[in-house]
Protein backbone atom coordinates (compact mmCIF):
# COMPACT_ATOMS: atom_id res chain seq x y z
CA UNK A 1 0.00 0.00 0.00
CA UNK A 2 1.65 3.54 -0.73
CA UNK A 3 0.68 5.88 2.31
CA UNK A 4 -0.47 9.79 0.86
CA UNK A 5 2.03 12.52 1.52
CA UNK A 6 0.79 14.84 -0.93
CA UNK A 7 -1.38 17.57 0.76
CA UNK A 8 -3.69 17.72 -2.22
CA UNK A 9 -4.28 13.92 -1.09
CA UNK A 10 -4.95 14.45 2.90
CA UNK A 11 -7.89 16.28 5.11
CA UNK A 12 -9.04 19.43 3.53
CA UNK A 13 -8.07 21.31 6.80
CA UNK A 14 -4.81 20.77 5.46
CA UNK A 15 -5.20 21.46 2.09
CA UNK A 16 -7.53 24.47 1.86
CA UNK A 17 -6.24 26.78 4.92
CA UNK A 18 -3.89 26.59 8.05
CA UNK A 19 -6.62 29.08 9.16
CA UNK A 20 -9.27 26.94 11.72
CA UNK A 21 -11.85 29.67 10.63
CA UNK A 22 -11.73 29.14 7.02
CA UNK A 23 -11.73 25.16 7.92
CA UNK A 24 -14.98 25.43 9.20
CA UNK A 25 -16.17 27.04 6.18
CA UNK A 26 -14.97 24.42 4.34
CA UNK A 27 -16.55 21.93 6.48
CA UNK A 28 -19.78 23.73 6.24
CA UNK A 29 -19.85 24.26 2.44
CA UNK A 30 -19.30 20.24 2.10
CA UNK A 31 -21.76 19.19 4.54
CA UNK A 32 -24.42 21.12 2.88
CA UNK A 33 -23.42 20.07 -0.63
CA UNK A 34 -23.38 16.40 0.57
CA UNK A 35 -26.75 17.14 1.98
CA UNK A 36 -28.46 18.61 -0.75
CA UNK A 37 -27.43 15.94 -3.01
CA UNK A 38 -28.22 13.42 -0.13
CA UNK A 39 -31.52 15.02 -0.47
CA UNK A 40 -31.94 14.65 -4.18
CA UNK A 41 -30.97 11.19 -4.85
CA UNK A 42 -34.24 9.75 -2.41
CA UNK A 43 -36.54 12.38 -3.71
CA UNK A 44 -36.07 11.40 -7.73
CA UNK A 45 -37.20 8.10 -6.33
CA UNK A 46 -40.45 8.83 -4.07
CA UNK A 47 -41.70 11.74 -6.37
CA UNK A 48 -41.10 10.08 -9.36
CA UNK A 49 -43.38 7.37 -8.08
CA UNK A 50 -46.64 9.97 -7.69
CA UNK A 51 -45.83 11.06 -11.51
CA UNK A 52 -45.93 7.50 -13.12
CA UNK A 53 -49.54 7.72 -13.86
CA UNK A 54 -49.07 10.93 -15.38
CA UNK A 55 -46.03 9.71 -17.27
CA UNK A 56 -47.68 6.12 -18.42
CA UNK A 57 -50.77 8.32 -19.81
CA UNK A 58 -48.22 10.25 -22.17
CA UNK A 59 -46.38 7.39 -22.84
CA UNK A 60 -49.17 4.62 -23.30
CA UNK A 61 -46.42 2.84 -20.87
CA UNK A 62 -47.72 -0.58 -19.48
CA UNK A 63 -47.81 -1.44 -16.24
CA UNK A 64 -44.68 -3.38 -16.29
CA UNK A 65 -42.77 -0.47 -18.47
CA UNK A 66 -43.64 1.56 -15.10
CA UNK A 67 -42.49 -0.92 -12.85
CA UNK A 68 -39.13 -0.50 -14.50
CA UNK A 69 -38.87 2.94 -14.13
CA UNK A 70 -38.61 2.87 -10.05
CA UNK A 71 -36.78 -0.57 -10.91
CA UNK A 72 -33.60 0.39 -12.67
CA UNK A 73 -33.21 3.29 -10.57
CA UNK A 74 -32.54 1.14 -7.36
CA UNK A 75 -31.17 -1.44 -9.81
CA UNK A 76 -28.27 0.84 -11.24
CA UNK A 77 -27.56 2.12 -7.31
CA UNK A 78 -27.16 -1.71 -6.69
CA UNK A 79 -24.88 -1.97 -9.70
CA UNK A 80 -21.98 0.69 -9.26
CA UNK A 81 -22.17 1.39 -5.43
CA UNK A 82 -18.90 -1.01 -4.55
CA UNK A 83 -17.01 -0.08 -7.52
CA UNK A 84 -17.55 3.57 -6.89
CA UNK A 85 -16.66 4.14 -3.39
CA UNK A 86 -13.32 1.56 -4.38
CA UNK A 87 -12.53 4.12 -6.66
CA UNK A 88 -12.76 7.06 -4.63
CA UNK A 89 -10.68 5.38 -2.41
CA UNK A 90 -7.96 4.85 -5.55
CA UNK A 91 -8.27 7.91 -7.94
CA UNK A 92 -10.09 10.56 -4.88
CA UNK A 93 -13.21 10.46 -3.11
CA UNK A 94 -13.79 14.75 -4.50
CA UNK A 95 -13.18 13.40 -8.24
CA UNK A 96 -15.85 10.41 -8.56
CA UNK A 97 -18.31 12.57 -6.26
CA UNK A 98 -18.08 15.23 -8.78
CA UNK A 99 -18.64 13.23 -11.36
CA UNK A 100 -21.31 11.56 -9.75
CA UNK A 101 -23.26 15.21 -9.42
CA UNK A 102 -22.43 15.62 -13.08
CA UNK A 103 -23.36 12.05 -14.28
CA UNK A 104 -27.12 12.26 -12.27
CA UNK A 105 -27.32 16.12 -13.74
CA UNK A 106 -27.23 15.05 -17.20
CA UNK A 107 -29.27 11.88 -16.93
CA UNK A 108 -32.40 14.10 -15.38
CA UNK A 109 -31.56 16.73 -18.11
CA UNK A 110 -31.83 14.02 -20.76
CA UNK A 111 -35.20 12.35 -18.45
CA UNK A 112 -36.80 15.66 -18.77
CA UNK A 113 -36.64 15.53 -22.16
CA UNK A 114 -37.51 12.09 -22.85
CA UNK A 115 -39.70 11.34 -25.84
CA UNK A 116 -40.67 7.67 -25.05
CA UNK A 117 -41.08 5.36 -22.19
CA UNK A 118 -38.10 3.52 -23.24
CA UNK A 119 -35.59 6.61 -23.06
CA UNK A 120 -37.71 6.95 -20.09
CA UNK A 121 -35.97 4.12 -18.66
CA UNK A 122 -32.58 4.30 -20.26
CA UNK A 123 -31.48 7.73 -18.83
CA UNK A 124 -33.42 6.89 -15.52
CA UNK A 125 -30.86 4.21 -15.34
CA UNK A 126 -28.40 6.45 -16.47
CA UNK A 127 -29.45 8.99 -13.38
CA UNK A 128 -29.32 5.76 -11.13
CA UNK A 129 -25.29 5.96 -11.84
CA UNK A 130 -24.66 9.04 -11.26
CA UNK A 131 -26.45 8.48 -8.00
CA UNK A 132 -24.72 5.40 -6.85
CA UNK A 133 -21.35 7.67 -7.49
CA UNK A 134 -22.90 10.30 -5.07
CA UNK A 135 -24.29 8.10 -2.51
CA UNK A 136 -20.66 5.20 -2.52
CA UNK A 137 -18.77 8.82 -1.73
CA UNK A 138 -20.46 11.19 0.08
CA UNK A 139 -20.75 9.20 3.38
CA UNK A 140 -17.15 8.50 2.84
CA UNK A 141 -16.29 12.37 2.51
CA UNK A 142 -17.70 13.20 5.92
CA UNK A 143 -15.91 10.92 7.59
CA UNK A 144 -12.83 11.93 6.11
CA UNK A 145 -13.39 15.89 7.11
CA UNK A 146 -15.45 15.20 10.16
CA UNK A 147 -13.49 14.33 13.10
CA UNK A 148 -15.02 11.76 15.54
CA UNK A 149 -16.27 13.97 18.21
CA UNK A 150 -18.27 15.85 15.30
CA UNK A 151 -19.30 12.98 12.97
CA UNK A 152 -22.59 12.08 14.49
CA UNK A 153 -23.91 15.74 13.88
CA UNK A 154 -23.17 15.72 10.23
CA UNK A 155 -24.13 12.08 9.68
CA UNK A 156 -27.39 12.83 11.11
CA UNK A 157 -28.08 15.71 9.33
CA UNK A 158 -27.14 14.25 6.23
CA UNK A 159 -29.77 11.18 6.98
CA UNK A 160 -32.26 13.27 7.90
CA UNK A 161 -32.02 14.90 4.59
CA UNK A 162 -32.57 11.98 2.93
CA UNK A 163 -35.63 11.41 5.11
CA UNK A 164 -37.03 14.60 3.99
CA UNK A 165 -36.14 13.86 0.65
CA UNK A 166 -38.53 10.68 0.98
CA UNK A 167 -41.08 12.82 2.73
CA UNK A 168 -41.01 16.03 0.60
CA UNK A 169 -41.04 13.74 -2.86
CA UNK A 170 -44.82 12.45 -2.83
CA UNK A 171 -46.37 16.28 -1.91
CA UNK A 172 -44.14 18.19 -4.14
CA UNK A 173 -44.35 15.76 -6.52
CA UNK A 174 -48.00 15.86 -6.49
CA UNK A 175 -48.19 19.75 -6.69
CA UNK A 176 -46.06 20.18 -9.59
CA UNK A 177 -48.07 17.29 -11.30
CA UNK A 178 -50.79 18.67 -11.05
CA UNK A 179 -50.30 22.18 -11.92
CA UNK A 180 -46.92 22.17 -14.03
CA UNK A 181 -46.77 18.56 -15.09
CA UNK A 182 -44.49 15.80 -14.51
CA UNK A 183 -41.53 17.21 -16.26
CA UNK A 184 -41.06 19.69 -13.87
CA UNK A 185 -39.85 17.64 -11.43
CA UNK A 186 -36.69 17.24 -13.36
CA UNK A 187 -36.28 20.84 -14.49
CA UNK A 188 -36.29 22.07 -10.97
CA UNK A 189 -34.72 19.17 -10.19
CA UNK A 190 -31.53 20.26 -12.44
CA UNK A 191 -31.44 23.80 -10.97
CA UNK A 192 -30.64 22.52 -7.64
CA UNK A 193 -28.10 20.07 -9.09
CA UNK A 194 -26.13 22.29 -11.18
CA UNK A 195 -25.83 24.49 -8.15
CA UNK A 196 -24.60 21.71 -5.76
CA UNK A 197 -22.13 21.32 -9.09
CA UNK A 198 -21.04 24.45 -8.85
CA UNK A 199 -19.88 24.59 -4.72
CA UNK A 200 -18.46 21.17 -5.27
CA UNK A 201 -16.11 22.93 -8.26
CA UNK A 202 -15.67 26.02 -7.01
CA UNK A 203 -15.59 24.91 -2.83
CA UNK A 204 -14.83 21.84 -2.20
CA UNK A 205 -10.97 21.83 -1.57
CA UNK A 206 -8.39 19.06 -1.56
CA UNK A 207 -8.48 15.79 -2.05
CA UNK A 208 -9.45 12.14 -0.49
CA UNK A 209 -7.22 9.27 -1.83
CA UNK A 210 -6.32 7.40 1.14
CA UNK A 211 -5.54 4.22 -1.29
CA UNK A 212 -3.80 6.25 -4.15
CA UNK A 213 -1.62 4.09 -6.06
CA UNK A 214 -3.47 0.67 -5.15
CA UNK A 215 -4.90 -1.57 -8.13
CA UNK A 216 -8.54 -1.49 -9.08
CA UNK A 217 -9.85 -4.90 -9.40
CA UNK A 218 -11.50 -5.05 -12.55
CA UNK A 219 -12.45 -8.35 -12.76
CA UNK A 220 -14.23 -8.55 -9.67
CA UNK A 221 -15.84 -5.82 -10.62
CA UNK A 222 -17.00 -7.69 -13.30
CA UNK A 223 -17.98 -10.70 -11.08
CA UNK A 224 -20.02 -8.59 -8.91
CA UNK A 225 -22.09 -6.33 -11.68
CA UNK A 226 -22.44 -9.63 -13.97
CA UNK A 227 -23.36 -11.79 -10.64
CA UNK A 228 -25.89 -9.32 -8.82
CA UNK A 229 -27.17 -8.52 -12.27
CA UNK A 230 -28.49 -12.10 -12.55
CA UNK A 231 -29.61 -12.87 -9.17
CA UNK A 232 -31.85 -9.39 -9.43
CA UNK A 233 -33.24 -9.63 -12.89
CA UNK A 234 -34.03 -13.19 -12.90
CA UNK A 235 -35.60 -12.71 -9.42
CA UNK A 236 -37.88 -10.02 -10.06
CA UNK A 237 -38.75 -11.87 -13.31
CA UNK A 238 -38.52 -15.71 -11.71
CA UNK A 239 -42.24 -16.51 -12.06
CA UNK A 240 -41.55 -16.13 -16.03
CA UNK A 241 -39.55 -19.57 -15.24
CA UNK A 242 -37.52 -21.00 -17.79
CA UNK A 243 -34.59 -18.47 -18.74
CA UNK A 244 -34.58 -16.13 -15.57
CA UNK A 245 -34.87 -18.88 -13.52
CA UNK A 246 -31.25 -20.16 -14.90
CA UNK A 247 -30.18 -16.25 -14.43
CA UNK A 248 -31.21 -16.37 -10.82
CA UNK A 249 -29.42 -19.33 -9.75
CA UNK A 250 -26.10 -18.40 -11.80
CA UNK A 251 -26.22 -15.23 -9.82
CA UNK A 252 -26.53 -16.65 -6.56
CA UNK A 253 -23.63 -18.96 -7.74
CA UNK A 254 -21.64 -16.08 -8.83
CA UNK A 255 -21.46 -14.46 -5.30
CA UNK A 256 -19.34 -17.22 -3.43
CA UNK A 257 -17.12 -17.49 -6.74
CA UNK A 258 -16.43 -13.34 -6.38
CA UNK A 259 -16.48 -13.25 -2.53
CA UNK A 260 -13.56 -16.78 -2.65
CA UNK A 261 -11.68 -13.88 -5.86
CA UNK A 262 -12.08 -10.81 -3.69
CA UNK A 263 -10.69 -12.96 -0.46
CA UNK A 264 -7.40 -13.81 -2.42
CA UNK A 265 -7.18 -9.95 -4.86
CA UNK A 266 -4.86 -7.75 -2.61
CA UNK A 267 -6.81 -4.57 -4.05
CA UNK A 268 -10.58 -5.80 -3.52
CA UNK A 269 -13.36 -3.76 -4.23
CA UNK A 270 -14.93 -5.55 -1.37
CA UNK A 271 -12.28 -6.46 1.28
CA UNK A 272 -14.11 -9.91 2.60
CA UNK A 273 -11.40 -10.33 5.32
CA UNK A 274 -12.40 -6.75 7.16
CA UNK A 275 -15.78 -8.49 7.29
CA UNK A 276 -14.58 -11.67 8.29
CA UNK A 277 -12.15 -9.78 10.76
CA UNK A 278 -14.59 -6.57 11.78
CA UNK A 279 -16.74 -7.72 13.92
CA UNK A 280 -18.25 -4.70 14.20
CA UNK A 281 -18.13 -3.75 10.59
CA UNK A 282 -19.70 -6.93 9.88
CA UNK A 283 -22.86 -7.11 12.34
CA UNK A 284 -23.69 -3.37 11.82
CA UNK A 285 -23.93 -3.84 8.15
CA UNK A 286 -25.78 -7.28 8.70
CA UNK A 287 -27.91 -4.94 10.98
CA UNK A 288 -28.55 -2.65 7.55
CA UNK A 289 -29.62 -5.06 5.80
CA UNK A 290 -32.05 -6.69 7.96
CA UNK A 291 -33.22 -3.39 9.11
CA UNK A 292 -34.00 -1.96 5.34
CA UNK A 293 -35.30 -5.42 4.27
CA UNK A 294 -37.92 -5.34 7.31
CA UNK A 295 -39.30 -1.57 7.22
CA UNK A 296 -38.97 -1.01 3.49
CA UNK A 297 -42.31 -2.43 3.03
CA UNK A 298 -44.03 -0.57 5.01
CA UNK A 299 -44.79 2.23 2.61
CA UNK A 300 -46.08 -0.12 -0.24
CA UNK A 301 -48.47 -2.12 1.85
CA UNK A 302 -49.90 1.08 3.87
CA UNK A 303 -50.66 3.12 0.59
CA UNK A 304 -53.07 0.17 -0.53
CA UNK A 305 -54.22 -0.75 2.71
CA UNK A 306 -55.43 3.02 3.06
CA UNK A 307 -56.67 3.63 -0.78
CA UNK A 308 -57.86 0.30 -0.90
CA UNK A 309 -58.52 -1.51 2.47
CA UNK A 310 -59.96 2.38 4.12
CA UNK A 311 -60.92 4.21 1.04
CA UNK A 312 -58.87 6.85 1.51
CA UNK A 313 -57.54 9.39 -1.89
CA UNK A 314 -54.28 8.96 -2.98
CA UNK A 315 -53.69 12.85 -1.56
CA UNK A 316 -54.94 11.86 1.70
CA UNK A 317 -53.10 8.44 1.97
CA UNK A 318 -50.24 10.35 1.34
CA UNK A 319 -50.62 13.01 3.98
CA UNK A 320 -51.03 10.09 6.72
CA UNK A 321 -47.90 8.10 4.70
CA UNK A 322 -45.36 11.19 5.27
CA UNK A 323 -45.62 10.96 9.35
CA UNK A 324 -42.76 7.85 9.27
CA UNK A 325 -40.49 9.76 7.54
CA UNK A 326 -40.80 13.03 9.09
CA UNK A 327 -40.17 12.18 12.07
CA UNK A 328 -37.39 10.06 10.98
CA UNK A 329 -36.00 13.49 8.87
CA UNK A 330 -36.99 15.49 12.09
CA UNK A 331 -35.31 13.27 14.65
CA UNK A 332 -32.03 12.12 12.93
CA UNK A 333 -30.02 14.66 13.79
CA UNK A 334 -30.61 15.00 17.01
CA UNK A 335 -30.05 11.17 17.62
CA UNK A 336 -26.80 12.53 15.62
CA UNK A 337 -25.28 14.40 17.68
CA UNK A 338 -26.26 11.68 20.96
CA UNK A 339 -24.12 9.48 18.91
CA UNK A 340 -21.24 12.10 19.47
CA UNK A 341 -21.91 11.55 23.50
CA UNK A 342 -23.18 7.90 24.03
CA UNK A 343 -22.47 4.63 22.60
CA UNK A 344 -23.48 4.78 18.69
CA UNK A 345 -24.17 0.87 18.70
CA UNK A 346 -26.20 0.76 21.68
CA UNK A 347 -28.38 3.91 20.05
CA UNK A 348 -28.92 1.55 17.12
CA UNK A 349 -29.81 -1.28 19.14
CA UNK A 350 -32.88 0.64 20.76
CA UNK A 351 -33.51 1.68 16.98
CA UNK A 352 -34.37 -1.37 16.12
CA UNK A 353 -36.22 -2.34 18.91
CA UNK A 354 -38.36 0.28 18.38
CA UNK A 355 -39.24 -1.26 15.04
CA UNK A 356 -39.33 -4.41 15.86
CA UNK A 357 -42.46 -3.59 17.84
CA UNK A 358 -44.25 -1.26 15.22
CA UNK A 359 -43.65 -4.39 12.99
CA UNK A 360 -45.31 -6.23 15.43
CA UNK A 361 -48.29 -3.80 15.82
CA UNK A 362 -48.28 -3.55 12.24
CA UNK A 363 -48.73 -7.78 11.92
CA UNK A 364 -52.43 -6.50 13.55
CA UNK A 365 -53.61 -4.00 11.69
CA UNK A 366 -57.09 -5.25 10.42
CA UNK A 367 -60.02 -3.38 8.60
CA UNK A 368 -61.91 -1.54 11.25
CA UNK A 369 -58.12 -0.45 13.24
CA UNK A 370 -58.67 3.12 14.40
CA UNK A 371 -56.94 5.59 12.13
CA UNK A 372 -54.92 7.18 15.90
CA UNK A 373 -53.41 3.74 16.02
CA UNK A 374 -52.17 3.47 12.49
CA UNK A 375 -50.26 7.32 12.93
CA UNK A 376 -49.28 6.20 16.05
CA UNK A 377 -47.80 3.06 14.61
CA UNK A 378 -45.80 5.02 11.65
CA UNK A 379 -45.13 7.90 13.80
CA UNK A 380 -42.85 4.79 16.03
CA UNK A 381 -41.32 3.39 13.18
CA UNK A 382 -40.28 6.82 12.50
CA UNK A 383 -38.76 7.46 15.57
CA UNK A 384 -37.06 3.82 15.47
CA UNK A 385 -35.44 4.20 12.21
CA UNK A 386 -34.34 7.59 12.90
CA UNK A 387 -32.77 6.21 15.96
CA UNK A 388 -31.21 3.61 14.11
CA UNK A 389 -30.03 5.08 11.19
CA UNK A 390 -27.35 7.77 11.86
CA UNK A 391 -25.69 5.93 14.49
CA UNK A 392 -25.42 3.31 12.97
CA UNK A 393 -23.60 4.68 10.21
CA UNK A 394 -21.53 6.35 12.13
CA UNK A 395 -20.65 2.79 13.84
CA UNK A 396 -19.90 1.38 10.50
CA UNK A 397 -17.69 4.35 9.40
CA UNK A 398 -15.89 4.39 12.85
CA UNK A 399 -14.88 0.81 12.72
CA UNK A 400 -12.45 1.12 9.42
CA UNK A 401 -8.86 2.61 8.76
CA UNK A 402 -9.40 5.92 6.66
CA UNK A 403 -8.76 3.96 3.48
CA UNK A 404 -11.37 1.93 3.72
CA UNK A 405 -14.13 4.63 4.18
CA UNK A 406 -15.03 4.87 0.47
CA UNK A 407 -15.70 0.63 0.28
CA UNK A 408 -17.47 0.83 3.96
CA UNK A 409 -19.50 4.08 2.79
CA UNK A 410 -20.38 1.60 -0.37
CA UNK A 411 -20.95 -1.39 1.53
CA UNK A 412 -23.18 0.59 3.34
CA UNK A 413 -25.47 1.83 0.31
CA UNK A 414 -25.19 -1.48 -1.05
CA UNK A 415 -26.38 -3.40 1.92
CA UNK A 416 -29.69 -0.73 2.36
CA UNK A 417 -30.52 -1.06 -1.41
CA UNK A 418 -30.46 -4.95 -1.00
CA UNK A 419 -32.37 -4.22 2.04
CA UNK A 420 -34.88 -3.18 -0.32
CA UNK A 421 -35.11 -5.72 -3.22
CA UNK A 422 -34.99 -8.00 -0.30
CA UNK A 423 -38.27 -6.63 1.14
CA UNK A 424 -39.70 -6.34 -2.47
CA UNK A 425 -39.01 -9.86 -3.30
CA UNK A 426 -40.33 -11.09 0.15
CA UNK A 427 -44.09 -9.15 -0.78
CA UNK A 428 -44.18 -10.60 -4.14
CA UNK A 429 -43.84 -14.25 -3.16
CA UNK A 430 -46.03 -13.92 -0.59
CA UNK A 431 -48.62 -12.22 -2.90
CA UNK A 432 -48.16 -15.10 -5.45
CA UNK A 433 -48.71 -17.66 -2.45
CA UNK A 434 -52.14 -16.02 -0.80
CA UNK A 435 -53.57 -14.17 -3.96
CA UNK A 436 -51.81 -15.60 -7.05
CA UNK A 437 -52.85 -13.26 -10.14
CA UNK A 438 -56.05 -11.63 -8.61
CA UNK A 439 -55.53 -7.99 -8.39
CA UNK A 440 -55.43 -5.84 -4.82
CA UNK A 441 -58.82 -4.76 -5.09
CA UNK A 442 -62.32 -4.31 -2.53
CA UNK A 443 -63.24 -7.70 -3.65
CA UNK A 444 -59.79 -9.00 -2.69
CA UNK A 445 -59.07 -7.11 0.57
CA UNK A 446 -59.27 -10.24 2.74
CA UNK A 447 -56.60 -11.34 0.98
CA UNK A 448 -55.04 -8.44 0.69
CA UNK A 449 -54.91 -8.18 4.49
CA UNK A 450 -53.28 -11.91 4.73
CA UNK A 451 -50.88 -11.22 2.59
CA UNK A 452 -50.19 -8.01 4.63
CA UNK A 453 -50.06 -9.76 8.12
CA UNK A 454 -47.97 -12.55 6.90
CA UNK A 455 -45.20 -10.11 5.79
CA UNK A 456 -44.89 -7.87 8.70
CA UNK A 457 -44.83 -11.21 10.48
CA UNK A 458 -41.76 -11.85 8.44
CA UNK A 459 -40.87 -8.24 8.92
CA UNK A 460 -40.87 -8.24 12.44
CA UNK A 461 -39.19 -11.69 12.86
CA UNK A 462 -36.34 -10.27 10.73
CA UNK A 463 -36.26 -7.68 13.42
CA UNK A 464 -35.88 -9.75 16.17
CA UNK A 465 -33.09 -11.49 14.38
CA UNK A 466 -31.31 -7.68 13.70
CA UNK A 467 -31.71 -6.83 17.57
CA UNK A 468 -29.36 -9.67 18.18
CA UNK A 469 -26.80 -8.87 15.54
CA UNK A 470 -27.08 -5.30 16.94
CA UNK A 471 -26.37 -6.64 20.26
CA UNK A 472 -22.95 -8.21 19.08
CA UNK A 473 -21.13 -4.94 18.70
CA UNK A 474 -21.64 -3.73 22.05
CA UNK A 475 -19.43 -6.16 23.18
CA UNK A 476 -16.59 -4.70 21.59
CA UNK A 477 -16.80 -1.17 23.47
CA UNK A 478 -16.19 0.64 20.30
CA UNK A 479 -17.69 4.03 20.18
CA UNK A 480 -16.51 5.47 17.07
Amino acid sequence: MIKINEESDSNPHNAASKNPSDDAVSSAVILFVVSAVQFLTPFMLSAVGVALPAIGREFSASAVQLGLVETVYIFAFSLFLLPAGRLGDICGRKRIFTMGILVFTAGTVLISFAFSIESFIVFRFFQGCGGAMISGTSVAILSSVFPPAKRGQAMGIITGCVYLGLSLGPVLSGFMVTHLGWRWIFYLGVLVELFCLFLTVLKLKGEWADARGERFDFMGTLLYISSLFCLIYGTLNQKEGGIYLVLMASGALGFPIFLAFEYRCSSPILDVGLVMRNRVFAFSNLATLINYAASFGIGFFFSLYLIVVRGYSPQWAGWILIIQPVFQAALSPFFGRLADRVSPAGLATCGMALCTLSLGLASQVHAGTPMPVIMGMLALMGVGFGLFSSPNTITVMGSVPPKSYGIASSFLATMRTMGMLCSMTIITLVFKHIMGDYPVNAETQTSFLASMHLCMMIFCSLCVAGVFCSMVRLKSGVKH
